[in-house]
């Protein structure tokens, strides 16, 4: 299989949402012609100006590209939108290939890529790990599973929106990876968050305490810069507690129906879900405040924070994925 350049392919994309949004701009902008297709008809014509077409059907996406990208909420969409009547696999050309890039259950990558072989086309399970700023500098994580002649040949591709792209093995295995890095994403939030309100119920600065804590080896990269946003009380999502909470139900159910115990992942869910009752549009780090309420601390916000004292800018290191 040739590599996939922006000479000798047609893109298609579905799925125009946080991370696809900008995603589909970077190969935009990277010379690849692109064929948008969302749901809602608006989020693809933002990509117009940037020198997209949209698709008003998968049919017609499917039929006029042969290669095709999809970045999509759940499982069930991801089903929908391959396998319905008018899905992709009904329409897709022999010889296309599919780099599916939502997070989703193991087997539902591993049904996809059998149901591309009957296709004729090529698959790779992709899940991103990153959040949306890493989106837009192009240096997003990508997990990847699947046809490996694909995963050589899709390099080009991949290397404009991501910084790294790992090959795993067999269909399957990217999104098995991608839930494994979310089991430590979300356990160790919770870990912090517990650590944060320990630390203040036992007297200690909150803002002094988040800026010693993020210059010590425990903090995995992936969490420094939430550190520096909580100092400020800043939860507005970048990777959103009800995206973190979807994750955990994927984990869960992969285990239990493998029959492994993931105790302390359950018990970092059952906290997900309680901030979660409270807003599903806060940066799943938010359950730093609920730890702090469960303790009965009261923190003062942003603004009053600031007054009077010098802030040390917590800095994210450059590698960081979430």
């Amino acid at each position: 299989m040739n590599a996939l350049t922006n000479e000798n392919i047609r893109l298609g994309f579905i799925g125009i949402g946080n991370m696809g949004s900008r995603i589909a701009r970077r190969l935009l902008e990277h010379g690849y012609k692109l064929m948008a297709y969302n749901r809602s008809r608006e989020a693809a014509e933002a990509l117009v100006k940037y020198g997209a077409t949209v698709a008003d059907s998968i049919p017609i996406l499917a039929s006029g590209t042969n290669v095709i990208l999809s970045c999509l909420p759940n499982d069930e969409a991801v089903k929908s939108v391959y396998t319905d009547p008018h899905g992709v696999f009904a329409y897709v050309h022999r010889g296309s290939a599919i780099i599916e890039m939502s997070t989703v259950l193991p087997a539902t990558s591993r049904e996809l890529c059998d149901l591309s072989r009957e296709a004729g086309a090529q698959c790779l399970d992709s899940p991103i790990s990153g959040s949306t700023p890493f989106a837009e500098k192009g240096t997003l994580t990508l997990f990847c599973g699947g046809d490996e002649e694909l995963f050589q040949a899709a390099q080009p591709i991949l290397s404009t929106f991501a910084s790294q792209y790992f090959y795993l093995g067999g269909s399957g295995s990217g999104t098995a990876m991608k839930l494994v890095a979310n089991t430590l994403l979300g356990v160790g939030m919770q870990a912090i968050a517990e650590s944060v309100a320990f630390g203040q119920k036992e007297g200690l600065d909150r803002h002094r305490l988040l800026e010693v804590l993020s210059h010590t080896a425990v903090i995995a990269p992936a969490h420094l810069g939430k550190l520096s946003r909580a100092d400020l009380e800043d939860y507005s999502p970048q990777f959103a507690i009800r995206l973190m909470n979807k994750d955990f139900r994927l984990i869960l159910e992969t285990a239990a129906a493998a029959n492994i115990p993931m105790p302390a992942t359950a018990a970092a869910f059952q906290m997900n879900v309680a901030e979660l009752n409270e807003s599903n549009e806060e940066d799943f780090s938010a359950v730093i405040t609920l730890m702090e309420r469960l303790a009965r601390l009261e923190t003062s916000n942003a603004s009053r924070m600031l007054q009077g004292k010098e802030r040390v800018l917590i800095v994210p290191h450059p590698g960081v994925v979430a």
